[in-house]
């Protein structure tokens, strides 16, 4: 029987391999128990364009924990602006195999709501 890891990592897979078929740019996300991260990335999966996550120094200023749904809206409010400042307005999302409710709906939603296109 497999873990819950390696479901992860196989659904990831399979989402990352239709997103480099398609050649689009895309919002991919991770969350550990601590904190989230998301990252932009190009349509050739080589580079990042830009990125956010509960690390940086003026996001951490303004929360008391990086692993709940309050700070995966303030990482999708940071993340949709660094991306319209770089002129990217749609995306794909890669939510990394992870389901979506909680953290990855929360941060998906506040993308959505400060103008990134899904």
């Amino acid at each position: 029987m497999q873990n819950i890891i390696q479901k992860r990592h196989r659904r990831a897979k399979k989402t990352r391999a239709i997103l480099s078929a398609k050649k689009v740019i895309r919002l991919s996300v991770y969350r550990s128990n601590l904190h989230i991260y998301a990252q932009i990335i190009d349509t050739n999966g080589n580079k990042v364009l830009t990125s956010s996550s509960t690390l940086e120094p003026e996001i951490r200023k303004t929360l008391s924990k990086g692993g709940n749904v309050e700070a995966a809206s303030v990482i999708g409010k940071s993340i949709a602006e660094k991306a319209k400042s770089c002129g990217i307005e749609a995306v794909s999302f890669d939510r990394s195999g992870y389901k979506y409710h909680g953290r990855i709906k929360a941060l998906a939603d506040a993308a959505r709501e400060n103008g990134l296109a899904f």
